[in-house]
């Protein structure tokens, strides 16, 4: 389907803001927004040219939410430009209804935390009793010296002793210095569940629901990140699976290699394009290249709608963040701009 104008109620200047969405108008306008454009439900989708099947458009959000997406806010990914996730959501939700006749189903993840996990600074303590400062990172060595330890005073919260709690985190930085990955992190409190910080973006949460509405298709919302003892960057599933006894810390999201099967193309874009974005990508292409490595061709990253971290004066992940959307087009995924036509 050829791309449709945006509709008069978006406003790109309130995108950088929190706002009510008034659902009621909104459904009525999609209703009418349906009619003048002949727009069909989503499971009746376009037709490829020439052919009975039809084209299954998904649109995976990662973490638009106010956490990361508005100035001010605790984790906010303003990008060398300062502007980053603000103008990274102009476009994505410019996107959406240029494209609401074209995407058939939208996911969208929350980073979804609570005061006592791993990467907070409370789960840490100094000889001094001192809790870490954000964006400390935690170094493997510097858990054998003594320098950071597992605060005691959480043990009894997780039924354990506090020398297995020191146990458990000096195997989990052990496990990220064996695959790799970033040393762990102490991030602002953030995406504090029931706190205003965990919700979507005002206006990416409206284009969703008029897209649900004039499509007539349920978005669907996947939480991540509540396990105490693990990160979980990605969607796909968390940093470290199993603890140093081999319990259960947490566990892959199957569903997601199974969606990209079903569909004929996926474009993904959120927040962090460093952190959430990369680690969902990476994770998603580890089960590509184990189930069939055609399937990364289905994949199209929305590369003006995600920016990399950067605190400026402490640390910039942009040109890691650009390093790996160079691998993962390397393995046959396709960088794209959310102006480009969808055909």
């Amino acid at each position: 389907m050829s791309e449709l104008p945006i509709p008069d109620f978006f406003d790109k200047h309130k995108v950088g803001e929190i706002y009510r969405v008034p659902y009621e108008e909104r459904a009525r306008q999609a209703a009418d927004w349906t009619r003048q454009h002949g727009l069909e439900a989503a499971s009746v989708s376009p037709q490829l040219a020439g052919g009975a099947s039809t084209v299954k458009t998904w649109l995976l959000l990662v973490d638009v939410q106010n956490t990361f997406c508005l100035p001010g806010f605790e984790l906010y990914v303003g990008g060398r430009s300062g502007r980053g996730a603000v103008d990274d959501n102009v476009r994505l939700c410019e996107f959406i209804y240029r494209n609401l006749g074209n995407i058939t189903h939208i996911s969208a993840t929350m980073d979804t935390h609570r005061a006592h996990q791993i990467f907070h600074a409370v789960f840490f303590i100094d000889k001094n009793g001192n809790h870490p400062a954000p964006y400390t990172d935690i170094h493997l060595q510097e858990l054998r010296d003594g320098v950071w330890q597992f605060n005691p005073a959480l043990a009894a919260e997780f039924d354990i002793a506090p020398e297995y709690g020191q146990q458990m985190v000096l195997h989990y930085a052990e496990e990220l210095q064996r695959s790799g990955k970033y040393a762990l992190t102490i991030w602002p409190y953030h995406a504090m569940i029931g706190g205003i910080g965990h919700a979507l973006v005002s206006a990416v949460e409206e284009a969703i629901f008029f897209h649900s509405m004039a499509r007539q298709t349920q978005a669907e919302f996947e939480i991540k990140g509540e396990q105490p003892f693990t990160e979980n960057y990605s969607v796909v599933g968390p940093e470290v699976l199993t603890g140093p006894m081999g319990e259960t810390l947490g566990a892959r999201n199957p569903k997601f290699i199974q969606a990209l099967q079903d569909a004929d193309r996926v474009f993904i874009a959120g927040q962090a394009k460093s952190h959430c974005v990369e680690w969902t990508v990476s994770d998603l292409l580890e089960d590509i290249q184990m189930t069939d490595p055609e399937l990364a061709k289905k994949v199209y990253l929305l590369e003006d709608c995600t920016s990399p971290v950067v605190v400026p004066g402490v640390v910039d992940h942009t040109d890691a963040a650009d390093a790996a959307f160079g691998r993962f087009a390397q393995a046959g995924m396709k960088i794209v701009k959310s102006t480009d036509i969808l055909k």
